[in-house]
């Protein structure tokens, strides 16, 4: 699968589509960038006068890249148009801030994928290539109901 299709097949839309660009994916990982723009609404009240992109959306950043995009590719052509991957837990480490503007790249390594569960660990680099944040994400292929 082309690593545009993968973003086209993403059950997400602006504002919510945290996926600018995929640059490599394998059977094993995958890679993307994503850049966190200031016109983003939750810049407004997070914080005051010092805007800072909040934890839970890095968290949803990661996944998306990190899992959902892999959970596409590894299904590939067994892709069918109600499944959904669906994000289940996550347990990460935030360990610098990100900014309005930063871009970021997510690089997520698999760890399991069996029985429709996917576990990942990903990580987070700011354009300087220093982790802002890093932990393990997981989730399940399933079909809408």
């Amino acid at each position: 699968m082309n690593l545009n299709e993968i973003i086209k097949q993403l059950p997400y839309s602006k504002p919510f589509l945290f996926v600018d660009e995929l640059l490599h994916a394998d059977e094993n990982g995958i890679t993307g960038t994503y850049t966190f723009s200031e016109d983003l609404d939750f810049y407004k009240g997070h914080f005051k006068d010092n805007p800072v992109t909040p934890g839970v959306i890095l968290t949803e950043t990661m996944a998306q890249i990190g899992m959902v995009c892999l959970g596409i590719y590894l299904l590939g052509n067994d892709l069918k148009k109600d499944t959904v991957v669906a994000f289940t837990s996550a347990d990460m480490q935030f360990l610098k801030p990100v900014y309005p503007n930063e871009k970021v790249t997510v690089t997520s390594q698999k760890t399991f994928f069996r029985f429709g569960k996917l576990k990942c660990e990903v990580v987070m680099k700011n354009e300087a290539g220093i982790e802002v944040c890093k932990g393990i994400v997981a989730g399940m292929i399933t079909t809408k109901l």
